[in-house]
C-alpha cells in the first residue's frame, strides 16, 4: 500500500471492519481499496484487481441505467463527488466481472482531512430494493 494521509487510513480500516460494500479512492479517483463484502457484488477481490484508475474502474465493473446502457463515469456518486467535493446518492444496475446484474444504491462522501484538505472519496453500496 502506498503512503496515505492517516484519514484515508482510518477509512480502510473502517471498511474492513464493515459488512456493507465499501470502495476508497484518492483525489483524482484512483481506486485505493474496495472490502471483502464489495467482492460479492463486484465478482472479484481488491487482491486480484489491485488499486486501479478511475477510466478503468468506473467502466470494467458495468455501470448502467434503468434500460441497461452504460453509465459514463460522470453519472457516477463516486466521480460527482470527486468532482465537487460532495455527498452524492444513485440507484443503478452493475454488470460484475462475473456477467451477473446487480441494482444497487451507491451513497459517496468526500473524504476532508482536519486541515481541511480534500483527501479522496468513500462509496458505500448494497444491493437495492428499489423498483
Amino acid at each position: 500500500m502506498a503512503s496515505y494521509e492517516i484519514e484515508i487510513i482510518l477509512n480502510r480500516q473502517l471498511a474492513d471492519c464493515l459488512s456493507i460494500p465499501v470502495f476508497i479512492t484518492d483525489t483524482v479517483g484512483n481506486l485505493i481499496f474496495y472490502n471483502e463484502p464489495a467482492d460479492k457484488i463486484l465478482g472479484t477481490s481488491f487482491e486480484d484487481t489491485g488499486e486501479m484508475k478511475v477510466e478503468e474502474w468506473s467502466t470494467i465493473f458495468k455501470p448502467l441505467d434503468e434500460e441497461g446502457a452504460p453509465l459514463p463515469p460522470e453519472g457516477l456518486p463516486l466521480v460527482n463527488t470527486l468532482s465537487d467535493q460532495l455527498p452524492h446518492h444513485k440507484v443503478f444496475w452493475i454488470e460484475s466481472l462475473k456477467g451477473a446484474n446487480e441494482k444497487i444504491s451507491v451513497t459517496s462522501y468526500p473524504i476532508i482531512g482536519r486541515t481541511g484538505k480534500f483527501l479522496g472519496a468513500v462509496a458505500i453500496f448494497w444491493n437495492s430494493q428499489d423498483t
